[in-house]
């Protein structure tokens, strides 16, 4: 009974900082960013005195989460866009509006692995469409925090 008690003991406190370890290993690679969005990152530029702000994560298992809140126009609508800064690209994940002046990534938001090598080179955007500027008035680019700055190609 003793050697028992001692085994289990000590495979607990081997256990323990293994599954500390690979808690925050998960958090590390957590793709969360701030975003600020203005009507000068457009393509074209817009002039707006609009303004947004939000939290957006991408995992590594390419799902999307976040939120945005904005002021200063009537919003639309809002999308995640693949295209790198300075392009425009079409519209990948609708956001849904959650009150008259922010919008949220909805939760079964995910990319494939072409859009998810996308967004490790610097090439997905949020933007918010409004009746004046329909193409978009406010923008901002998601940029990965990959730890590295190779992203590896699916199935490599």
């Amino acid at each position: 009974m003793n050697d028992t008690f001692k085994f289990l003991r000590r495979l607990l406190s081997l256990e323990a900082p293994l599954v500390l370890l690979c808690l925050v290993s998960a958090n590390l690679y957590a793709q969360a960013m701030s975003v600020s969005l203005n009507g000068a990152s457009e393509v074209p530029p817009v002039t707006t005195s609009a303004a947004g702000s939000g939290q957006i994560t991408v995992l590594p298992d390419h799902t999307v989460s976040g939120s945005i809140k904005i002021s200063g126009f009537e919003p639309t609508m809002a999308h995640i866009h693949e295209a790198a800064a300075g392009q425009n690209g079409p519209p990948i994940i609708p956001l849904k509006k959650t009150g008259s002046d922010s919008f949220a990534v909805p939760p079964d938001a995910k990319l494939t692995d072409a859009q998810y090598t996308s967004y490790l080179y610097g090439k997905l955007y949020v933007n918010v469409h409004s009746a004046q500027h329909p193409n978009g008035e406010i923008r901002a680019q998601l940029l990965s925090k990959e730890p590295s700055t190779t992203p590896m190609r699916p199935g490599y």
